[in-house]
Formats: structure tokens, C-alpha cells, sequence
């Protein structure tokens, strides 16, 4: 019998295992890949304590200081959650079970698809989701990022490093990345943000050869390049909590409180697969500890 089970090993469910660890409670993180999605992040320059940190390194530093106060952390992945009586019970995929009084879910967000005719057929072979990944193979290509986000700002950066032109294409009026990265953005020789445009087809043969926009740029419709990278958001990895009767939003976001309390007595969850507006490591890390000190507390109310 454990005490708290969380489920997710990124930011969110690392630094809750780290702070139940310090608690003395016995604690397990079971996730698919330990850091989740900010280790395909190059460069942190937001996260207190570190002017520039990769994202790997932070999670692994995350990862450590759980282990230093004895959380067991599992790369494994939940398929069911029930609750009999005052405990729940998890099977995942790799055929075990496990027991706990209290569930924390911490399991993020997965990235959204590019909603583009032709998208799912270059997947890989023209169309990818992450520049850290695959960036590199596309030295002196013309790519393209779809998004305008911090995070859409953060691709077109690093892909700059390796391609000969990087074209920014958003929906909207303008880009929204954060102050320094808007300047890096602007002042940058290969980057052109291209406005108020959706791309509507993904076209080549073996490999992605163009994308068909949904207004004419510089006279044509069709944009020639070699790769488009894309990061328009995410969306919550909440489906094991819904099937526990976990309340979510509209989004599919899981409804909490100050407290990180769920609406099930038991069930805390923290981070980006949670209904709050900001989505950052240091935010989730933050989710994470409040949402440790509650179970904590739990804990110690039904012992």
C-alpha cells in the first residue's frame, strides 16, 4: 500500500514526488517518459535559480532531487484507475498494479495535430512536432513553424541555427512570444513571420514538398519548403481522470482548487493537464508542491 500515487513524471510530478519525499510519505511517479515534453525544450531562461538551463537538464535535476528523498519513480504508463472504497487501484500497461490512498495526475498535455488536409500523411516525413528532435536534419532547408506562441517563438529560434529561411506563419494579427524572444525574433535575418494565415494542405510526394496557405503571400498560395515544425498547443491528458468522475472543464482541463483538490476525495492534480491559464515548468513545479502538501495533509486526515 502506497501512500500517494502520481501520475506524470514531468516538472508538475516530479516536484510533487520531491516534496512527499521530504513528507516521509511513501511515493511512486509512474510516467512514460521522465521529464515529459519540456525535455524537447533547448533553452529555460524563465525558471528561478537558472538564468539559461536546457530542459532536459532541469528535469533530470528534478528527477535527482525526488530520488534523494525516496520517491521510486516507474517509466510505465496508466491504463485504468479505480476507487474501492477508500483506495484506488492503478493497472498500466506493462501488467502491474498498484495501491494507494490518495492520486495525484500530473500527466500534461499531449501536442495538438496541425488540422491540415494531407498533415497526417507527412507526419515525420515533413511534418514534425518537435524542433529539438528533428530540426537538425533540415541544415540549409527552407521550414516553416505553425504557431504563434512563446513556444512557436522558441522553435523558429532553434531552427534558425541549422536552415537557410524560416518562415513563422500564424493565424492571428500579431505573434504574442515574450518580450526577449519577440526581439530575437525581429531582429533575426532568416526568420519571416507571416500573419493572418492558416495553412490548409500539407502536399509532396515521398516527403513534404509545400504547404497551401489560405490567402496569397508574395503572390501565390503555395509556399515551397522542405519541413514544418508544429506548436500550437496542447491538450490535456485528462481521460483517466474523467473515467474516474473527475470534473474538467469545457477544454477537457481538470477543475481545481487553491488547494489542488479535485472534486473526488482523494484525487489532487497539478500542471499543464490542470484549468489554470499559465502553462510553465515553474508554475507547474509550484502546482506540483501544493498539490503534495494536500495529499499530505489527506493522508494524515483518514490514517
Amino acid at each position: 500500500m502506497l501512500d500517494i500515487i502520481i501520475i506524470g513524471s514531468g516538472p508538475a510530478g516530479l516536484a510533487a514526488s520531491m516534496y512527499l519525499g521530504r513528507l516521509k510519505m511513501k511515493t511512486m511517479v509512474i510516467g512514460d517518459s521522465v521529464g515529459g515534453t519540456i525535455t524537447t525544450t533547448t533553452d529555460i531562461e524563465n525558471y528561478p535559480g537558472f538564468k539559461k538551463i536546457s530542459g532536459e537538464e532541469l528535469s533530470m535535476l528534478l528527477k535527482e532531487h525526488a530520488l534523494e528523498y525516496g520517491a521510486e519513480i516507474r517509466e510505465d504508463i496508466v491504463k485504468n484507475v479505480e476507487r474501492k472504497n477508500k483506495h484506488f487501484y492503478l493497472e498500466t500497461e506493462e501488467g502491474e498494479s498498484f495501491t494507494s490512498r490518495a492520486i495525484i495526475f500530473a500527466t500534461g498535455t499531449r501536442r495538438r495535430k496541425l488540422p491540415s488536409k494531407g498533415a497526417d500523411t507527412f507526419e515525420n516525413r515533413g511534418v514534425y512536432y518537435c524542433a529539438l528532435c528533428d530540426g537538425p536534419i533540415f541544415r540549409d532547408k527552407v521550414v516553416a513553424v505553425v504557431g504563434g506562441s512563446d513556444s512557436a517563438a522558441k522553435e523558429a529560434l532553434l531552427l534558425q541555427e541549422y536552415a537557410s529561411k524560416v518562415y513563422l506563419i500564424y493565424r492571428g494579427e500579431k505573434i504574442h512570444p515574450e518580450p526577449p524572444n519577440l526581439r530575437r525574433i525581429e531582429e533575426s535575418d532568416k526568420i519571416e513571420v507571416i500573419n493572418r494565415t492558416n495553412i490548409l494542405e500539407a502536399k509532396g510526394d515521398r516527403k513534404l514538398r509545400s504547404v497551401v496557405l489560405d490567402r496569397e503571400y508574395k503572390g501565390s498560395r503555395e509556399l515551397i519548403i522542405n519541413a514544418v515544425f508544429v506548436a500550437i498547443g496542447g491538450e490535456p491528458q485528462s481521460e483517466l481522470a474523467r473515467n474516474l468522475g473527475v470534473k474538467t472543464n469545457s477544454k477537457g482541463e481538470i477543475t481545481v482548487d487553491r488547494q489542488a483538490k479535485t472534486n473526488i476525495e482523494g484525487v489532487f492534480a497539478a500542471g499543464d493537464v490542470c484549468d489554470t491559464k499559465f502553462k510553465q515548468a515553474i508554475v507547474g513545479v509550484a502546482d506540483g508542491v501544493i498539490a503534495a502538501y494536500s495529499a499530505y495533509g489527506y493522508n494524515k486526515y483518514i490514517s
